[in-house]
């Protein structure tokens, strides 16, 4: 029987715009995720846990997300929430 290992990679290089590189790094980091980011080399995250992959997901789709859909994602959010009462 093959074994398969539990040892998960942990270590992504984020594609991340240049301008908006150091934000998402100071962000990740204010979140306490793990990362580095040096002169002209991509941004490195360590990804230990489902919530920091999304809270990474996050920071970056609200540098990269047009406002309007920023606008359309808050109200979805707002209208499933509540359409309950």
């Amino acid at each position: 029987m093959k074994s398969f290992s539990s040892k998960i990679e942990n270590k992504h290089f984020v594609e991340v715009s240049w301008a908006d590189r150091w934000q998402v790094y100071h962000r990740i980091k204010e979140l306490d995720i793990p990362c580095s980011c040096t002169t002209n080399q991509p941004l490195e995250v360590e990804i230990g846990s489902v919530t920091a992959a999304v809270q990474l997901w996050s920071v970056i789709r609200r540098l990269t997300s047009s406002r309007q859909d920023q606008i359309w994602t808050l109200e979805c959010c707002w209208k499933s929430r509540y359409q309950k009462f």
